[in-house]
Order: C-alpha cells, then sequence, then structure tokens
C-alpha cells in the first residue's frame, strides 16, 4: 500500500486517523459507542469520511456501506480499507441518498449535521432508508458551548444547532429519541473489578463542594439515537473511552514539564542579568 493510500492529508475538514490526543477521543468515542448498536445488521455510514469508522463497525456489522461527498475520500477508504468482505464506499451525498427505501438497520452520520445547510433533507432521507425498527445515530456540536461560550468559529461549519433546535429537527421523523452529551473531562475514574457493569454512579462537586447527582457538565457535542418505534432498553447511561497510552495525559504532562523547565530556565537567566547589572560601575 502507498503512502497516499494509507495517509489521507489532515485539512481540518475532516478526523484522519492519524491525528491526536483530544480529536481522537472524540472521533473514536462514537463509532467505538455505536459498536453495540450496529451486531449483525446494515448500516449506513453517512458522511464517511476517511473510512476509518465503517472500517471499524465492520468488525461486528453484517454489512457496511460509507457514502461521502468526497470522490477523494472514498478512493482512500476503498484503498485502505475496500479489502474487506462486508464494507463498500460510495461517492454520494448524505442529503440527497439513493438508497432504495429501508435498506439499512443503522444509520449512523457523525459531524455531519453541522456542515450542511440541507439539514431538513438529511434527517428526512435517513427516515427514509432506516427499515421498520431501525436506528439513526447522529453528533451535533451544542453552538452554546462550542461556538457561543467559547468565542470560537469553525470555518467549516454552515449551521450550528442549539439543544433545542436539534430536537426540534429530529423528533417529527424519530418521536423515540434518547439524547447524550459529549465532553472531554479529566476525572478521577473509579470502576468495577468484577465484571459487573451493569450500572453507574456519577456525582459532580459543586463550586460550594455541594456533591449532586449526575455529570453536571455542558455538553460539547450531543449524540442523538433516534428510532420511530421504542428503543432498545439496554442503551447505556454512560459510556466512558480512553486510550492504553492515556496519550492526553501524556501531553499533558509532558507541557507542565517543558513549563516548569522554562520557569527555572528564566529564573536563571534573571539571576545571571542582576549579576552583570551589579558588575556595571555606578555612573555618577
Amino acid at each position: 500500500m502507498t503512502e497516499s493510500a494509507d495517509k489521507l492529508a489532515f485539512t481540518g475538514e475532516r478526523f484522519t486517523p492519524e491525528c491526536v490526543r483530544e480529536i481522537w477521543y472524540e472521533h473514536w468515542h462514537r463509532y467505538a459507542f455505536a459498536l453495540a448498536l450496529v451486531k449483525g445488521k446494515r448500516v449506513l455510514d453517512a458522511a464517511c469520511g476517511e473510512g476509518y469508522g465503517s472500517n471499524l463497525l465492520a468488525d461486528v456489522a453484517a454489512g457496511v456501506c460509507g457514502v461521502d461527498i468526497s470522490a477523494q475520500a472514498i478512493e482512500h477508504a476503498r484503498s485502505r480499507y475496500g479489502a474487506r468482505s462486508n464494507v463498500q464506499f460510495h461517492v454520494g451525498d448524505a442529503a440527497a441518498l439513493t438508497f432504495p427505501d429501508q435498506s439499512f438497520d443503522v444509520v449512523v452520520s457523525f459531524e455531519t449535521l453541522e456542515h450542511l445547510s440541507a439539514q431538513q433533507e438529511l434527517i428526512a432521507g435517513f427516515a427514509r432508508v432506516l427499515a421498520p425498527g431501525g436506528i439513526l445515530l447522529i453528533s451535533s456540536p451544542d453552538k452554546r458551548t462550542y461556538s457561543d461560550i467559547a468565542g470560537f468559529r469553525n470555518e467549516f461549519h454552515v449551521r450550528e444547532l442549539y439543544r433545542d433546535e436539534l430536537l426540534e429537527l429530529l423528533r417529527p421523523h424519530f418521536p423515540e429519541l434518547r439524547l447524550y452529551g459529549q465532553k472531554l473531562l479529566f476525572q478521577s475514574v473509579l470502576w468495577t473489578m468484577d465484571g459487573d457493569e451493569r450500572s453507574a454512579l456519577m456525582q459532580t462537586a459543586a463550586v460550594d463542594g455541594t456533591i449532586m447527582a449526575g455529570l453536571d457538565y455542558a455538553p460539547m457535542y450531543y449524540i442523538a439515537i433516534c428510532s420511530k418505534q421504542p428503543l432498545p432498553t439496554h442503551l447505556p447511561g454512560l459510556s466512558l473511552f480512553g486510550d492504553g497510552e492515556e496519550s492526553v495525559y501524556s501531553h499533558y504532562n509532558g507541557e507542565i514539564r517543558k513549563n516548569m523547565g522554562a520557569g527555572a530556565r528564566i529564573a536563571e537567566l534573571e539571576a545571571e542579568v542582576e549579576r552583570l547589572r551589579n558588575l556595571i560601575p555606578n555612573q555618577t
């Protein structure tokens, strides 16, 4: 495999597996979260980009079809992942799908909605191609947290949504809906070692020290699980995801060490400047 087939250049518009730290956590977690819902299913990965997510879902799905409007991205995905028998990649517009009605059991579409103005068409198309009882998993940045509070503008985003706007977009097509918040957190994690992962205790300390139930954070992103029929009963209340190398912490600790080293060096230089000043005779 050539270098060009192995890696797609990162432009900021779409994620690639070679990205590291925060953006890596956000993107991989969404697909890892979807694994339990796609086992043995026919899956559409709408706006699949580089194809890494389609490839991951293909580990457990009956079949995965990745669609992206970028011919370059699809060519790359075919070169890098297309050898698998249960994954296909096609050039196509996620907001104008050409698949027959009820073609898929699950549609996943992460980091797509905010890039389009045709958001109504996108959701209507997903509803059309889903089989009865099918599930849509879709992500959307929270405009309040992602842009308003941060004072940040993503040049690749066409229309970001507030929470109420997202729900108003989804519910006419998917009356059954469960909404999750997603945000990177530095936190202490305590977990059972006996394999019983059926429940989770979530707590947040307020500024005054009060301990409140739940994770009381403003989400950076929303992940919605949607269906026309009742959702599965086994949906988790909490999903945790990490990497064995703890790359975010390694980067954080490296930056701290650099800053501490810089502080010590600055102190040395200041002492040297003071010493040199003392060598200069007083001018009268």
